[in-house]
């Protein structure tokens, strides 16, 4: 019983600086990665500002919700509303220092979290930092971009090939930072046995595609760390125009965080 995640961010070949950001707390089970963007080296500032908004806030208020409680409003468990609010208040912190600081006026971030409990994944993500999920070889979207080429893909307007070499693929459609109270997308699932999850920012998404991405986390699937190098190593072979981050993660499908968390604080009972 346990959950075993490996994050890596690289700056690409292009990039003067990183302005992506991740942290991973495997005691919990959530991960967060973000995709700064904006003002004068101010899109690390909202990338680091979110990680540790929504790191902290989930930290504080995972360990009191009722595991995986239903609530009958939303039809959402308590942990993925908890993530969502969390989202929103490290939006809303964001926008307020954008606002306040000329250096960070206009700094967004895309940002994607991902929860692990009593054998279910919430994942909430705003932007086009994407979730992919590796089951049975076979490799799924977990969330769906908010971008432009992404919504004209879903419209039939687009095919994949076409969206790949789209020079509009950057643009997208929601970020945090820019307007008070952005909404973020919620998706959940059940964890089985062998699963492999991938978060990744459009560094490696932009210049890798789904059936490469597959191969390399299937064939190096014993080694998250040598995995998140090799898809790293192949961003930047491909040229490496843009920042690029990964975090793989793996879990049992009976693992609960939380469980066994507490266990090692209180004791087992």
């Amino acid at each position: 019983m346990a959950i075993e995640m490996y994050a890596i961010t690289d700056v690409g070949r292009k990039r003067k600086h990183n302005e992506d950001c991740v942290g991973i707390t495997p005691s919990h089970g959530f991960a967060v990665l973000a995709d700064g963007m904006g003002g004068y080296n101010a899109g690390e500032v909202a990338s680091a500002m979110a990680i540790d908004i929504i790191s902290s806030q989930l930290k504080e208020q995972l360990l009191r919700l009722p595991q995986a409680e239903v609530d009958e409003d939303t039809g959402l468990t308590g942990e993925s509303m908890l993530i969502r609010e969390a989202i929103k208040s490290a939006n809303d912190a964001i926008y307020q220092t954008s606002r306040q600081s000329s250096e960070c006026r206009g700094m967004g971030t895309t940002v994607l979290a991902a929860l692990f409990y009593a054998n279910r994944i919430s994942a909430a993500h705003v932007g086009d930092s994407r979730m992919y999920r590796l089951r049975g070889g076979r490799l799924d979207h977990v969330t769906e971009d908010h971008s432009l080429v992404r919504e004209n893909v879903r419209r039939g307007l687009l095919s994949e090939q076409e969206a790949r070499d789209s020079r509009i693929k950057n643009i997208v459609t929601r970020a945090l930072g820019l307007e008070v109270g952005a909404e973020a997308d919620v998706v959940e699932g059940t964890v089985q046995a062998g699963d492999i999850y991938l978060m990744c920012s459009d560094g490696l998404t932009d210049v890798i595609s789904d059936e490469v991405i597959r191969q390399t986390l299937t064939v190096s699937a014993r080694s998250l760390k040598k995995a998140a190098r090799e898809l790293i190593d192949l961003a930047n072979n491909a040229g490496g125009p843009d920042n690029i981050s990964v975090i793989l993660i793996r879990t049992d499908a009976s693992f609960t965080a939380r469980k066994g968390l507490l266990s090692k604080l209180f004791g087992s009972k």
